[in-house]
């Protein structure tokens, strides 16, 4: 099985959310929230900061910790075709300067503000669901049930 350890971004803003296209080497594309990847040594912390300014182009500061999500994806539904666990740590971040753009060299070919009322409607994945759901909820426990994977709903 393959592992990632992940931060991301609920960028929450006037009824507005902020989101990313992406669009993997093999194509097609998906809505997602600006974070990836914790470098080996880094802080979560400061891995969703860097993602999205690398992304988005904006700097930004965290505002809280919201939860932390663990799922693992079965082999027929993953990239590499191996079962992978992603754990995502998820925060409820603003964004403090910049201008929206694509992410040079890389799988974000835009960032836009999305109404909540048009979330529903997108190809996502399901990070989009689960941050909102952090950010609307707030638990204590900083954990919210898994969402179901299908339709629009993307791993």
């Amino acid at each position: 099985m393959s592992f990632r350890l992940a931060a991301y971004a609920v960028c929450v803003e006037d009824g507005r959310v902020l989101l990313a296209r992406h669009v993997p080497p093999e194509g097609g594309s998906s809505w997602t929230l600006p974070g990836g990847r914790v470098e080996h040594g880094e802080d979560p912390f400061d891995a969703v900061i860097r993602e999205v300014a690398e992304e988005t182009g904006c700097s930004a500061v965290v505002d809280r910790l919201l939860g932390v999500d663990s799922r693992v994806i079965p082999a027929a539904s993953a990239r590499a075709g191996v079962e992978h666990q992603n754990v995502g740590i998820f925060y409820r971040v603003r964004i403090t300067g910049g201008q929206l753009r694509p992410e040079p060299n890389g799988e974000i070919a835009e960032s836009v503000w999305t109404a909540f009322t048009d979330v529903a409607g997108l190809r996502r994945s399901s990070l989009v669901d689960i941050g909102l759901a952090l950010a609307q909820a707030l638990p204590a426990t900083g954990h919210v049930a898994s969402v179901p994977v299908g339709g629009l709903i993307q791993h």
